[in-house]
Order: C-alpha cells, then sequence, then structure tokens
C-alpha cells in the first residue's frame, strides 16, 4: 500500500556540520557585487567556511581591484563548469540571483545535489524566497539545520540519434507499439544525458513550417503534436513557459509530468498530466516536413533530425530546496507576488441585501 508523505516530515537536518558552501552569482550584474563580497566575508571570516565560486566569478575586474576584499578572495576556491568535479565536496549551495541561477546551480549537479538556498536578487524570483536584507539571520538559521526543504523533481534526459530506422528501413507499427527493434537502446548513440530542472522543449526552430512530431508513453504511440512544439516540464516547470502556453500550475511536491502543447493546430489538443516515472519519447513524425529543435532549461540548444528520439523521465536526484516558511506558504506566496495569480477587484457588497433582485415575490 502507498502512503502519501506528509510535506511537513520534509526537513532538512545535517549529519555532520556543512563545512564547503558554494556560492552561484548572478553574471554580468554589477548590482550583485556588493552582496557576494558581504555573504563571502561573512562565511569565511565568521563562519569558517570553505567557499567555492566559479572562477569567472572570481576574476571579474571589480572584485579584482577591490584591496579590502583581497584577502577573502584568495582564500575562495574556484571551479571551472564543464572542467573540474566539485559534485562530491559540496556541503549547500548559495544562489545570489534569479530563477535563472538556481537553474544553472541545479544543472552542475547531475546526480546529487545538496541543499539549495535561493536569495531574490533577480527579475522574477518565483524559486528564491530569501530577502538578503536579513541573511545572516537565515544562513546561520539553515546551518542549524531543522529548516523545511521542497523537493523538487528533475527530469533525466537522453538526446538518442539514429535510434529509428531510416526512411525505407522502418518498420509498422502494431496496434501503437513500437517494434522491438525500435526501442533497443543499442541501435542508437546516446550524444547527451541531461537532469532538467523546468522543462525540455521542442519546437520548430526557424522554418515557417509546422512542428510534427510523435509523442510515445512507455513505448506506445499517445499522439502526434503538430503546431509550434511540446513542452515536457517538471511541477517546479509547471509555473514557467508551460504557465505561458496555457498549462495548469502545480505544487512541486506533486509526482507528476506534465505534457502542454505549443500553439496547435487543433481546438482540442488541451494540456496533460502523466504520472512521474512513465518514460515519454519524442521524435519526428515521418511525414514531418522540417527538423526540430531541443532545448533544455533554456540551454545545450540541437537540431533533432529523422531517426533521432529524446527520452524522457523522472530522475531519482532532485533539488532540495530550502523553504524561507513552509513549502506550502512558499509556493502561494510566489504565486501571489510573482505571477499576481487571481489578483482582481473586490466586488462590492449590495447596500441593502432587500434590494437583491433573487429575494423579490
Amino acid at each position: 500500500m502507498r502512503h502519501i508523505q506528509d510535506p511537513a516530515s520534509q526537513r532538512l537536518t545535517w549529519n555532520k556540520p556543512p563545512v564547503n558552501v558554494l556560492v552561484i552569482r548572478k553574471i554580468r550584474d554589477e548590482s550583485l557585487v556588493e552582496p557576494f563580497k558581504e555573504l563571502c566575508s561573512f562565511l569565511v571570516e565568521e563562519k569558517q567556511m570553505m567557499v567555492y565560486v566559479e572562477r569567472r566569478v572570481a576574476d571579474d575586474a571589480t572584485l579584482s581591484k577591490d584591496e579590502t576584499f583581497g584577502s577573502i578572495r584568495n582564500q575562495l576556491c574556484t571551479f571551472r563548469e564543464g572542467y573540474d568535479d566539485i559534485s562530491d565536496c559540496i556541503d549547500l549551495i548559495i544562489c545570489l540571483g534569479g530563477d535563472g541561477t538556481l537553474l544553472y546551480a541545479s544543472s552542475l549537479f547531475q546526480g546529487s545535489v545538496p541543499p539549495v538556498m535561493a536569495f531574490h536578487l533577480g527579475s522574477l524570483g518565483f524559486l528564491t524566497p530569501f530577502k538578503f536584507e536579513s541573511y545572516k539571520t537565515e544562513v546561520a538559521k539553515v546551518f542549524e539545520g531543522n529548516a523545511a526543504i521542497t523537493l523538487r523533481s528533475r527530469l533525466k534526459v537522453k538526446v538518442v540519434k539514429d535510434m529509428l530506422h531510416r526512411a525505407g528501413q522502418q518498420q509498422q507499427e502494431h496496434n501503437g507499439l513500437l517494434p522491438h527493434g525500435h526501442t533497443n537502446n543499442e541501435a542508437g548513440k546516446v550524444t547527451l544525458q541531461l537532469q532538467v530542472l523546468n522543462e525540455v522543449v521542442v519546437d520548430r526552430g526557424p522554418s515557417s513550417y509546422l512542428s510534427n512530431v510523435d509523442l510515445y508513453l512507455d513505448g506506445r504511440l499517445i499522439t502526434s503534436v503538430q503546431g509550434d512544439g511540446v513542452i515536457v516540464s517538471t511541477p517546479t516547470g509547471s509555473t514557467a513557459y508551460a504557465a505561458a502556453a496555457g498549462a495548469s500550475m502545480i505544487h512541486p511536491n506533486v509526482p507528476a509530468i506534465m505534457v502542454t502543447p505549443i500553439c496547435p493546430h487543433s481546438l482540442s489538443f488541451r494540456p496533460i498530466v502523466v504520472p512521474a516515472g512513465v518514460e515519454l519519447m519524442i521524435t519526428l513524425s515521418p511525414d514531418a516536413r522540417n527538423t526540430a529543435w531541443v532545448s533544455f532549461d533554456g540551454r545545450k540548444r540541437q537540431e533533432i533530425q529523422h531517426g533521432d528520439c529524446i527520452k524522457i523521465t523522472t530522475s531519482c536526484y532532485p533539488v532540495p530546496s530550502i523553504c524561507c516558511h513552509d513549502l506550502v506558504y512558499d509556493w502561494f506566496e510566489s504565486l501571489a507576488q510573482c505571477l499576481h495569480w487571481n489578483v482582481r477587484k473586490r466586488q462590492a457588497r449590495l447596500a441593502d441585501v432587500s434590494d437583491s433582485s433573487d429575494t423579490e415575490n
């Protein structure tokens, strides 16, 4: 029997005190230089933490010229994305910026992700519940442990090239099921494997033709998408591109995957929600007039051709996002403050109830 977990039971507890802290700062934003220096100085001098930052952040010209920050800067550990693996040595991630900063932090960890504490210093801030004005108090609370966390599910995505047989070698489907040869992983080459926090977007790219892709669920053809494209998103991503495309907004604690068409050429194609754990596969339809393009959380955009496929399922490595209050209050607060959910001028009450037409005889 499956039991529904009480969200209040999701708490951050440390097996041992945190030592290594990764600080991710939104680059090309000069307004974040001072908060970055304050936070690093606090972590190094007051908390005696080992602080990791990106090399391009540490080499920032503004920081290099600041002699008062020089002693702190010399104690920072630096790394380069794609060259240095820091996934096994980080205890806590602190983000300074907007939602994109948290998405970038997630992309650095393709396996298990340390707890993430995100400060709202960007534009939207739906995923960043903490205010920097009280950073010392908030960081100290997190170091003490017992903070509420939201486990934000991610998508495990594979791009497989030449998996499906080329035209002339394609086999016929039987009752909507792919033949065994079509689902043989040895038939293609996995060229990319990623953990995605928000969404996978397949679109028509620069072509003026409709995108025409086939969508499979656990090996069975579900439908063909004819339109501008399709979004496969997590509950966290339901408030991003999917929301703009007309999908429902889903709390990140709900185990689900969302499939949302982008401007479908059909009046009846509504967004759907499928259970977490199923495997979705997207391929170009055999009669598609053009190729498609795919991106992952807005990055690593590439072309998808006939014979290629995209496999998507729920990852076993979620992002533990630290809550400012709790996982229910924070989400509704973000809906109200960032997206102005259900904002409407209040209806005025009647001056005299007896004047109402539905009370007249």
